[in-house]
């Protein structure tokens, strides 16, 4: 008889009392508020937020479903929510350059005030400006220009006729020209007759008409100079009456607007503006289009306000989430139009990202997302440097192409950057980008688990009825919910604590509710809890059982029964997606003389990875100091894990290694009923392992298929007892005293387990007692040492 006790039935399953509940349904607790669990995560959130100094951004920091982005949304939109708007930030026209627009900051809700007080602007404008310009009092100052400078002419043209008229010439116009012809008889000689004139007569007129020319050209030297002053006193003109037409509506808008920066200046350089083109807006044709409407487009084109953000609408500071962040996304981006055949743009065209949104209050990011987008995160740490924002093409700078565009004006930055991912994206970043500590000096760790006691129990119980309200699901009894605080201690793995994976409770109450549906039940109980997780385990099962029909075919050889010297019954954990699995694995190892001390087939190969790798070089420190102290330990050992055809890590398995390896060693036999797993140090100490729920569980099963015989059985560290939480048929199964698990602290009790013998005890002389297992190993090494010499 073993004299090593089995654990009990209470030890491997740590049941929720329902005295702790003490409610009939969750329909008459309290709604639960905050967040579960992560009183860590609330104060550190709560510093980085309050915290308003530049690089105290924050990193939420956990695995996914465990609540991470409602988390920080929740807390962020509560303090947001307490916070004075930001401004509103608009683009207008730079009238000097339209290269660069400039940015206007008003007051939250004033933009898009200013932007309709501009379009009523613009209305009167198109009804003053064209009055103006059709007024008699313009016409008639516009005809006295126009007859000034034709007095001017026609005084010079007279002079030229008088002197003419001496010489029997006439002088005419002809579609603004002057000419000259003879004259006879009061009447202008045709060709005809002049040719019939002695040729010293018309020598005379020549004579006579190069004179006039000469005399015409010297009355017209002024004539640039007239047509310069006709045309300035026509400018003149025109700029007096499109000033007395918008001058007091443009100045009523800047009485308005007197108080906020920016705007008065702005209205005094569109006021410049129209006064030097408003003759042109009113002229036929001088816009590109002849109507009303045209003008009207004109007039916002060059003169309208392009509304960035409008905060109008906004609770407090925004809360902005960018799913997708891309460089235009989060920077903004400039559009173009096409205009015969040519990309054209202007700061109507300039348009905002998360980061104009977000501007004055958080912005959300996904790390792994922004990580994944070139250019970004590079483009986000300068303007987080530089405490502003550059809308800019990337592209441009690194293909080294450049097209005409916009080049607007920074808007000044003032946000609180909160960015979500994972453990290893954190770590990743801190490691190689120097940057990002001074950055994100806040990080927001999500508790993985909470420790579970009455009180976090009750406030569990709150958390099911106000998930099961939010998702629409019926309310749920006290031994639903006792049953769900059980799964939620098995999917923490420890008896002593529940899961803070929130994702996970979700999606299982939702197929509970299912479930209840299909009985046709009105609360969800436990009942429908249990088919609910064995229906998810019967659709993801198939490569866990086509594994067990492996062994049962023995294409994969396990005994479950018997004695074999070398062999042992190791336990692993398959991880496929997020479904884990545990079975059987055959360990074998054999000895002989030699040097080459214990070689591991899987590292020889290159399957086995480095942790593994290094739970199998402990054994030789192991074997070396309990067995070898007064001697060399010399020997040739050889470890595989059997039908192994993948890649292993892990040193779970360096418990059934050094036992299989004793067994080869000593010829001692191993009882194959137990299956084992285990990591050891080189004091022989056995130590706590992953996945020890999975791994007893596939061992059973397979147990359980070839029959129960009460004999059969896991060895389990001792350290991992408290990680039990093993399925209901094991535990039956081991109250009906037809399945054991035992636990043990050493390789020696795992050894007594296995063989039935005693390990020993080393004595005060340096020797192990008599016939004991040690004193086996060490007449082994001995044996083995001489050989070799």
């Amino acid at each position: 008889m073993d004299k090593h006790t089995p654990l009990s039935p209470e030890a491997l399953y740590r049941s929720c009392d329902t005295d702790l509940l003490p409610f009939r349904t969750t329909e008459t607790l309290e709604p639960f508020t905050g967040f579960f669990g992560q009183e860590r995560a609330l104060e550190a959130m709560e510093f980085g937020v309050g915290m308003q100094r530049p690089g105290y951004n924050l990193f939420v920091m956990g695995n996914p479903h465990t609540g991470r982005f409602s988390f920080a949304m929740v807390n962020l939109r509560n303090v947001a929510k307490k916070q004075h708007k930001p401004y509103d930030w608009c683009y207008l026209n730079n009238l000097s350059d339209s290269r660069y627009p400039q940015i206007l900051k008003l007051p939250a809700g004033k933009a898009a005030r200013f932007r309709r007080d501009l379009g009523r602007l613009f209305d009167d404008i198109l009804n003053e400006l064209p009055a103006a310009f059709e007024s008699p009092a313009y016409q008639r100052l516009k005809a006295r220009i126009e007859r000034d400078f034709n007095r001017h002419y026609d005084d010079a043209v007279e002079v030229v006729e008088k002197r003419g008229r001496e010489y029997s010439i006439a002088v005419y116009r002809d579609a603004g020209q002057i000419g000259f012809t003879p004259v006879a008889n009061g009447q202008a000689m045709d060709e005809a007759q002049f040719s019939a004139l002695p040729e010293e007569e018309r020598e005379a007129f020549q004579r006579n008409i190069a004179e006039l020319e000469d005399l015409l050209n010297d009355h017209l030297t002024e004539l640039p100079k007239w047509r310069r002053e006709a045309a300035e006193q026509l400018r003149t003109l025109e700029h007096d009456t499109a000033r007395q037409a918008v001058s007091p509506l443009i100045q009523a808008l800047k009485e308005r607007y007197t108080n906020l920066s920016g705007v008065p200046a702005y209205l005094a350089a569109m006021e410049r503006d129209l006064v030097k083109n408003g003759a042109e807006l009113v002229a036929d044709g001088a816009v590109e289009a002849k109507t009303d409407a045209a003008r009207r487009a004109w007039l916002e084109e060059n003169y309208g306000v392009n509304v960035l953000v409008d905060n109008d609408k906004t609770k407090g500071a925004p809360v902005v989430f960018e799913a997708h962040p891309s460089y235009d996304n989060l920077f903004g981006r400039i559009e173009y139009t096409s205009e015969m055949g040519a990309m054209v743009t202007n700061y109507q065209l300039i348009r905002s990202g998360a980061l104009h949104r977000a501007n004055g209050g958080y912005l959300v990011l996904e790390a792994e997302k922004l990580l994944e987008q070139p250019f970004v995160y590079g483009a986000l740490k300068r303007a987080l440097k530089a405490h502003e924002i550059r809308i800019e093409n990337p592209v441009n700078e690194y293909t080294g192409l450049t097209t005409i565009t916009l080049n607007p004006e920074p808007v000044p930055l003032d946000v609180k950057i909160v960015l979500i991912g994972g453990r290893d994206t954190y770590y990743l970043l801190q490691e190689l980008d120097h940057d990002f500590e001074k950055m994100f000096r806040v990080v927001v760790d999500f508790d993985e688990d909470v420790k579970r006691s009455p009180h976090s129990i009750r406030q569990y119980a709150r958390l099911m009825k106000t998930l099961a309200s939010e998702e629409n699901l019926a309310p749920l009894t006290r031994e639903g919910v006792a049953r769900l605080v059980e799964h939620s201690s098995r999917l923490a793995e420890d008896q002593e604590l529940l899961s803070a994976h929130i994702g996970e409770l979700v999606d299982l109450l939702c197929e509970a509710d299912y479930r209840r549906k299909q009985n046709g039940d009105e609360l969800i109980n436990a009942i429908h809890v249990e088919h609910a997780l064995a229906a998810k385990e019967k659709r993801t099962g198939r490569l866990a059982q086509k594994i067990l029909d492996g062994i049962l075919n023995e294409t994969v050889l396990i005994d479950t029964d018997g004695e074999a010297v070398g062999k042992s019954n190791g336990l692993t954990v398959l991880q496929v997606g997020d479904v884990a699995f545990g079975t059987p694995a055959r360990i074998t190892a054999t000895v002989h003389p030699g040097t080459r001390g214990i070689v591991d087939i899987e590292r020889e190969v290159a399957l086995g990875q480095p942790i593994h790798s290094k739970g199998v070089l402990i054994l030789s420190g192991y074997l070396g100091h309990k067995y070898a102290r007064d001697f060399p330990l010399t020997l040739s050992a050889s470890i595989a894990l059997e039908q192994s055809y993948g890649y292993i890590d892990g040193d779970s398995a360096s418990l059934a290694e050094i036992c299989t390896l004793i067994s080869a060693l000593t010829h001692i036999p191993i009882r194959q009923q137990y299956a084992l797993t285990g990591s050891i140090n080189q004091y022989g100490e056995v130590q706590a392992i992953g996945g020890v729920n999975e791994k007893i569980e596939g061992f059973f099963r397979l147990c359980q298929t070839r029959g129960l015989t009460g004999k059969q059985g896991v060895i389990i560290p001792r350290a991992n007892v408290r990680n039990l939480m093993l399925k209901r048929e094991v535990v039956d199964a081991v109250r009906d005293g037809q399945f054991r698990v035992l636990a043990v602290a050493t390789v020696d009790e795992c050894l007594e387990i296995l063989t039935g013998k005693p390990a020993g005890r080393l004595k005060e002389d340096g020797h192990f007692t008599q016939r004991s297992m040690g004193a086996q190993i060490v007449k082994r090494l001995r044996e083995i040492a001489k050989a070799k010499a």
